[in-house]
């Protein structure tokens, strides 16, 4: 309650100046009353003058006239402003018009002084008597702004007359003087109420005003139309918002129109129809509280217009409008993007999946198939790798495009994110078909694509799910999904059918991945090592580490069934990490002379913290640098050369040796022997097929002499014969030789013996010659 209260006090304070100005301005304006007045009082001030013989009323004749001429013309030039009065006039001028009446009052007060006992005559005194009453009445009536103003009026005017009175004597006199000092105290109180009246009615007419104007502006500015319409369907208020939307002129609310009249200007404006205009009108006159949507009959203004009514308690409605054309359009917007592709403009997942479900729901022929054809983009990545995402956005385009060509119209195609696009093909007859269109699919997307001015090449692989009776869409997907999977594994560019047996092998991949999960938890896993022969020393130089996988049900399992699936799940960083650290440990209870080799994965090779990894592992175990040797394949060359150089030149700066796995399997170029610090090159067993014939054997010693030029250690893979070493080993640039015919990879425990025995003696090059006729386990 005191908050409102301020809010009152602060409103009368602000209210104050503006109320001060309109009560000087009604006393300002009187200009006839006082030019009467004035002529009236100057005529009686005559008539005793010339009544009585007395001189000296003949000056306050003519002072009451001119005075009162001079205020009343005053009157005349202000009544005549065209601007408002303001406070600071209003005080300017206020004092000058006390003054004026004042003296004015003064002037009457003397004639009356003077007339009453400078005579005895009654009609004289009845003159002034009556005339200053009169007077004094009318000065009330005009100056109740100001209180005060009569007071003194009262004072300088009817004092001297009552007083005259009194000392005239007599019982009359004195009598009649009493009573005018009751009646100018009674008069005191009537101004002083009247006052009281005019400024409450004054305050409150401004406050009305300025309420009014409050709501005008408020009204006027609210972003929403709005029309009031009283009982009898009259318009009552109608805001500039309104008329806008509407395009309505403002005479029809000058003139009071009704309800339909309203109505039909907005249908004849041409922003709402007919119908809808049918519609509002049955809802004013209805007076209940609805919402309506309504649209332009003009389809390229597209304005979406929301209609709330709500009945008033007196009757009548209050219609409130609003352009709701950008919400519209923005939810549009957002039901879009949650169903499309933004890039493509296809459906997308949510999209196509809700499609597929209301498709397959709906009853067909038993002889009607369906198929559901999962594509893939091959070779995508390469190109957002080097020509960048907005060419690689632009090729999805196309890709796009080329799939809405070669489909019909009751097909269904959508993008599921990256580069993968789902088509739904209904209404065939067989398999058939639906391998028609795969290779069509696989055939269009494999040709040239125009970006930028550069020729693009990708590939397509397609994995296809039939439906079957029952079938939902998330199982049809993943079907699909699986058969995909088969077709690139297949080599790519193909397409395969889903069969039940693929189910069968993601179930068993699935369950070997949470197998390999747990095992790397509670370290199931184990090291195999495979020794290197120095061919000239014929001891073991360097012992490869190996993962094998202890499997309580499967048995041992081999790295070839661990490294893709670890690689897959993203666990391939923490197991090598565990096989770097295991091997390391290892190797410090071998002889001196004896490395380990450990293989890197691609992925692990390119984490960024490998240098610290390998620092970790040495510090942890003991090892010196210079007895690790880390393997890499070509792989792990061919992605981010520059940072893959870096990191080779700071683990050889550290001691560590970097040794080139598997030479030979891939694209075997001759630069990484040049380019990148390696120490050594392990020649791939596919080498030794067909080495007793002279051309097979001829590459593999002219690979073996150049990396040896260059000052690299040579190794060859996969020796199974004496005939194989004999032929390597011939010319001297082999270094050392791996393979079953020295041993196979065992545990550490066997590998420490065979360590102890190679390195117990020394052999002869007669000895070394013979060492490989037998296995060293």
């Amino acid at each position: 309650m005191q908050l409102v209260d301020q809010k009152e006090r602060s409103s009368q304070e602000e209210l104050e100046p503006v109320l001060y100005a309109a009560l000087v301005d009604s006393m300002c304006q009187n200009f006839w009353p006082m030019l009467i007045g004035t002529f009236c009082a100057g005529a009686a001030a005559l008539m005793t003058a010339l009544k009585t013989g007395n001189v000296l009323l003949w000056p306050c004749a003519v002072l009451i006239v001119a005075i009162g001429t001079v205020r009343a013309f005053h009157m005349r030039r202000y009544e005549r402003r065209t601007s408002v009065l303001t406070f600071e006039q209003a005080k300017y001028l206020e004092p000058r018009y006390a003054i004026g009446a004042i003296v004015y009052a003064g002037v009457l007060g003397a004639w009356c002084f003077i007339t009453i006992l400078g005579s005895d005559d009654p009609i004289a005194h009845m003159l002034c008597v009556a005339v200053t009453i009169g007077y004094t009445a009318g000065g009330a009536a005009r100056n109740y702004g100001r209180p005060r103003l009569i007071q003194l009026h009262i004072l300088f005017a009817c004092g001297p007359m009552s007083l005259a009175l009194a000392l005239h004597g007599g019982f009359y006199y004195i009598g009649l003087a009493a009573l005018l000092m009751l009646f100018f105290i009674g008069l005191k109180e009537i101004n002083i109420s009247l006052h009281a009246i005019f400024v409450k009615a004054l305050t409150s007419s401004f406050r009305e005003a300025a309420l009014a104007g409050q709501f005008d502006t408020a009204l006027n500015n609210m972003p929403h139309g709005l029309c009031m319409f009283a009982a009898d369907g009259r318009l009552a208020v109608m805001n500039h918002r309104f008329s806008e939307m509407m395009k309505l002129s403002d005479d029809l609310v000058h003139r009071g129109a009704c309800a339909s009249d309203i109505v039909d200007a907005c249908v004849s404006g041409g922003s709402i129809s007919a119908a809808s205009g049918k519609i509002i009108r049955s809802e004013i006159e209805n007076s209940q509280a609805r919402d309506i949507i309504t649209t332009d009959p003009d389809a390229a203004s597209a304005r979406s217009l929301s209609w709330t009514f709500q009945p008033m308690a007196n009757g009548g409605a209050v219609v409130l409008l609003e352009d709701i054309t950008e919400r519209r359009n923005a939810e549009a917007r957002i039901t879009h993007l949650a169903r499309y592709d933004e890039l493509t403009a296809l459906p997308n997942r949510v999209n196509f999946r809700d499609e597929i479900e209301r498709l397959l729901a709906v009853p067909h022929d038993a002889e009607q198939l369906s198929a559901l054809l999962f594509v893939d983009l091959d070779q995508f990545k390469q190109v957002n790798d080097t020509l960048g995402h907005p060419c690689g956005d632009q090729l999805l385009c196309a890709v796009a495009d080329r799939l809405r060509a070669m489909l019909r119209p009751e097909d269904f195609v959508a993008r599921f994110g990256g580069d993968e696009f789902v088509v739904f093909q209904q209404n065939i007859r067989s398999n058939e078909e639906a391998a028609h269109l795969a290779q069509r699919i696989v055939d269009h997307l494999s040709e040239r694509y125009k970006i930028d001015n550069h020729l693009v090449e990708i590939g397509a692989s397609v994995g296809i799910a039939m439906t079957l009776p029952g079938v939902s869409a998330d199982t049809l997907l993943k079907n699909a999904d699986m058969a995909l999977y088969r077709a690139k594994a297949d080599g790519r560019g193909t397409f395969c059918f889903f069969r039940d047996e693929m189910a069968q092998t993601v179930e068993a991949r699935r369950i070997l991945e949470l197998d390999l999960r747990k095992a790397l938890a509670n370290e199931e896993f184990e090291l195999f090592y495979q020794p290197l022969v120095n061919l000239k020393t014929g001891r073991i130089a360097t012992c490869e580490a190996l993962l094998r996988w202890n499997h309580p049900v499967r048995g041992t399992v081999s790295p070839i069934d661990i490294i893709p699936v670890a690689e897959d799940m993203g666990l391939i960083v923490d197991l090598g990490r565990w096989i770097l650290r295991k091997a390391c440990i290892e190797c410090m209870k071998w002889p001196e002379g004896v490395s380990v080799a450990v293989n890197f994965s691609p992925q692990q090779f390119h984490q960024r913290d490998v240098l610290s990894e390998v620092r970790y592992a040495l510090e942890v175990s003991g090892l010196s640098a210079h007895r690790l040797e880390i393997e890499i394949t070509e792989s792990s060359l061919l992605r981010n050369t520059q940072l893959t150089h870096d990191v080779l030149s700071q683990l050889r700066t550290i001691g560590v040796k970097i040794s080139l796995d598997d030479f030979g399997t891939g694209y075997s170029s001759l630069s990484y022997l040049h380019n990148f610090p390696l120490q050594k090159v392990k020649i791939d067993r596919s080498f030794l097929e067909g080495i007793d014939s002279d051309r097979p054997l001829t590459l593999l010693r002219g690979v073996a002499r150049l990396s040896a030029d260059l000052g690299m250690s040579v190794v060859v893979e996969g020796i199974e014969t004496n005939e194989q070493l004999e032929r390597i080993s011939a010319d001297g640039t082999v270094t050392e030789a791996q393979g079953y015919l020295f041993s196979r990879p065992v545990p550490a425990v066997r590998i420490r013996q065979l360590l102890n025995a190679s390195h117990g003696r020394h052999l002869s090059e007669e000895q070394l010659l013979a060492v490989p006729s037998r296995s060293i386990a």
